[in-house]
């Protein structure tokens, strides 16, 4: 599979100074952790989850979860986790499975994960890993410890993706001392764990609040601060650090508008894409557009997703721009291991070399497996390239 794979490869051509590169589940994890963008859920009650699968893969979605926790009543999970093992059966019968998306199943418990592995049976081969809730090292190890095992016995690599959504997280004080708990779980398996994602509904659920859709969560300023806190501790670029996914963004359509729309208007006048610019402002898209920059301003790669329409965006804002990437090009050069300072090709900006080599590598890594867009090419452009005809 390959980010933008489901649009025509001359299209691509004119898109990309570099294409995205093809990855699979068995590739290594540093590669798929950053490539994994936007990641859809699914309840894994649907009664036509294999097919849903299928389509959601023709249209660009790389990574999934099927879940078996909120998403479902506590009543559905026993028919869930037996529609999860038919679904999959059906989905290994396909030709083409290699083109999947990466599988993920969202838990409630530890004992789901032995059980599930044991009842998928050879279809095991789908699975990349599981989503882990509520994580702190109290509950989560025993969910670590579980993974762990099912690998042994199914002879199949498993992921972890704890998402961090407790109270104790949120409280101002027990954060610190359960970040450091966090921390120690995920540093033991470390192997394991492609990403830390966030659970930004909960925290806002701990005070009754609800961002608005003119709104992003930095603009809620207790969950602003849990995000700081995260990125500060386990999110670091010295290599102890973890990749750490942006928030779910939960609205489809905006029915009334209070603020003004945040979505300027001169990129989709450049390309001539007015009528897009309208749409998205009418599904609520530029408040996402802005919360997926602002997670890549604070150090957050990936989006957890609740709805198909929210993929695109965040895919189109996760390419390096040629800009981005002669500036990472230049800063890594070899001869300039000695440091010092540079101007941009684009004469636009100083390249400190040793201050933003981190950057820099993180840019290369994005440029991998986003890709790298032409000169002449914006997000505009790539948005308008990947909507279905």
């Amino acid at each position: 599979m390959r980010h933008f794979g489901h649009i025509a490869p001359e299209v691509r051509q004119r898109l990309f100074h570099q294409e995205p590169c093809e990855f699979s589940a068995d590739s290594p994890a540093r590669l798929l952790s950053a490539a994994l963008g936007a990641t859809l859920y699914s309840p894994a009650t649907r009664p036509r989850l294999a097919d849903d699968i299928v389509k959601q893969t023709g249209r660009g979605v790389v990574s999934m979860v099927l879940c078996l926790e909120d998403s479902i009543g506590d009543e559905d999970v026993a028919e869930g986790e037996e529609n999860l093992v038919r679904q999959f059966t059906d989905l290994a019968g396909r030709s083409g499975t290699g083109d999947l998306p990466l599988l993920f199943v969202r838990v409630r418990t530890p004992e789901q994960i032995p059980d599930l592995v044991r009842r998928l049976g050879p279809t095991v081969r789908l699975l990349s890993g599981f989503v882990l809730p509520k994580f702190t090292e109290e509950r989560g190890m025993p969910f670590l410890e579980a993974l762990a095992t099912a690998e042994a016995v199914s002879g199949r690599r498993l992921f972890a993706m704890p998402v961090l959504e407790s109270p104790q997280l949120l409280y101002r004080e027990s954060r610190v001392e359960t970040l450091e708990g966090i921390f120690r779980a995920v540093d033991k398996y470390r192997e394991r764990v492609l990403a830390l994602r966030l659970g930004v509904t909960d925290f806002c659920s701990s005070y009754g609040l609800r961002r608005a859709p003119d709104m992003t969560a930095y603009d809620v300023q207790i969950v602003a601060s849990v995000i700081a806190d995260v990125v500060n501790m386990l999110g670091r670029a010295d290599g102890t650090g973890f990749t750490v996914t942006g928030p779910v963004w939960e609205y489809f359509r905006v029915q009334e508008r209070m603020f003004k729309p945040q979505l300027r208007r001169s990129p989709f006048l450049e390309g001539q894409a007015e009528e897009l610019r309208e749409a998205l402002i009418e599904h609520s898209m530029d408040g996402l557009l802005r919360e997926i920059t602002l997670d890549h301003a604070n150090g957050l790669l990936g989006k957890t997703c609740i709805h198909p329409s929210h993929v695109l965006p965040v895919h189109a804002l996760s390419v390096v721009s040629h800009e981005e990437y002669s500036d990472a090009r230049d800063i890594l050069r070899p001869e300039r291991g000695g440091g010092g300072v540079l101007r941009s090709q684009y004469t636009n900006k100083m390249n400190e070399v040793k201050p933003h080599r981190a950057w820099a590598e993180r840019t290369l890594l994005r440029a991998e497996v986003f890709g790298v867009a032409n000169e002449d090419i914006g997000f505009v452009e790539l948005l308008a390239a990947g909507i279905p005809a």
